[in-house]
């Protein structure tokens, strides 16, 4: 089996609560993802999807995806996309990092890969742990009253673990994670997600300010030299995210003691290869992992549910139903949340098929 051509596509996906918004004053309401189909010989097609934040979360941008893709795919032309491996080495040989622009090309060939061999992802990746995947919950910054009044509402869709969006002023944080944290039900878990918006010494306040409340610290400042800083200041759980985007970060924070749990992003990583290898070293370590991506719809959330449930119950954390955040459907088959949470589709490969007309025609065709 050989690549024949690989097509890109940009899709609109419109926030279902009109925004998104995160430290730093960033806010989003409109996705721009990047969808990828690779095709054979055979004419089995794969498909994959990346979506960054925006251009201010990670260093990557919606527009360097599809420019990076354009670059690197006629690389992969006459490889077997079966081949992971190789696939990988390729893009790594060819370009040197850029990640997100890899992950898309990596998911469509898992997809293929199942497509061939008439096994879900899932079970390619290691098989199913669980009945379903318990999911997470993030709550845009707002007001710490609106804030906390999206708790009840969420709980209401069976979540049962909630993420606050913080990493503004200081005393407005405090606030918005105290009013959450009266809100929660026994049992349930709250998450005080940063996103690198605080300084060390605004972070250590506000670990302070709440050292009585039962939460987790998630990604308190930009560098993992600050968040270590942090954590060694802190006995609130701690979960490391955007400073963790290789395999050799993963073993350096769990060496530091820097973290209790990692925010896993697919697209972070480079693709579903990476970040299956990174799964299986956090299993091996005893790391729990929240499994997620930067932004998508039906095709990234696929990947995710695929990822997510094929990780021993034990080790994970949570994971997220993108697809649901988002007012516009891309595939049929994607996940759905049911009372908190999502199972793997069970069709071959993905177990998705893109709606065409949603994605119209490609921004550009290679091969």
């Amino acid at each position: 089996m050989k690549i024949t051509g690989i097509a890109v596509y940009r899709v609109e996906l419109p926030v279902g609560e009109g925004s998104y918004n995160w430290s730093n004053d960033n806010s989003v309401s409109v996705f721009d993802s990047t969808v990828v189909a690779v095709e054979t010989d055979t004419e089995i097609t794969g498909w994959g999807e990346v979506c960054p934040l925006g251009a201010a979360y990670l260093p990557s941008y919606p527009a360097g995806a599809r420019v990076g893709i354009q670059e690197l795919a006629p690389k992969l032309i006459g490889l077997d996309p079966c081949n992971l491996g190789m696939i990988n080495l390729f893009m790594d040989r060819a370009m040197r990092g850029h990640p997100y622009v890899k992950s898309a090309l990596d998911v469509a060939c898992w997809d293929i890969l199942g497509k061939v061999a008439e096994l879900p992802v899932v079970t390619l990746l290691g098989g199913r742990h669980g009945d379903a995947v318990a999911l997470y919950r993030a709550i845009s910054q707002e007001s710490p009253e609106a804030m906390a009044a999206k708790v009840a509402g969420y709980r209401a869709e069976g979540y049962g673990k909630f993420q606050l969006k913080l990493g503004g002023e200081p005393l407005i944080d405090i606030e918005r994670i105290r009013q959450c944290a009266a809100q929660l039900a026994p049992g349930e878990i709250l998450i005080g997600d940063a996103n690198t918006g605080w300084t060390t010494q605004e972070a250590l306040r506000v670990a302070a300010a709440v050292h009585d409340i039962d939460c987790f610290i998630e990604q308190p400042c930009a560098s993992y030299e600050e968040c270590r800083v942090v954590r060694q200041h802190t006995d609130r759980p701690f979960i490391l995210d955007e400073v963790i985007d290789t395999l050799g970060q993963v073993v350096r924070g769990y060496a530091d003691s820097a973290m209790d749990v990692i925010n896993l992003k697919i697209s972070k990583v480079g693709g579903l290869t990476k970040a299956r290898q990174i799964r299986d070293v956090c299993v091996g370590l005893g790391v729990p992992m929240i499994i997620e991506d930067t932004w998508g719809g039906d095709i990234v959330t696929a990947a995710i549910a695929h990822l997510a449930h094929s990780t021993p119950e034990e080790f994970r954390f949570a994971a997220t139903d993108f697809n649901s955040y988002v007012t516009r459907p891309t595939a049929e088959g994607g996940p759905k949340r049911v009372h908190g949470k999502m199972k793997a589709p069970t069709a071959p490969g993905l177990g998705i098929e893109p709606f065409k007309d949603v994605l119209g025609k490609p921004l550009f065709r290679i091969g």
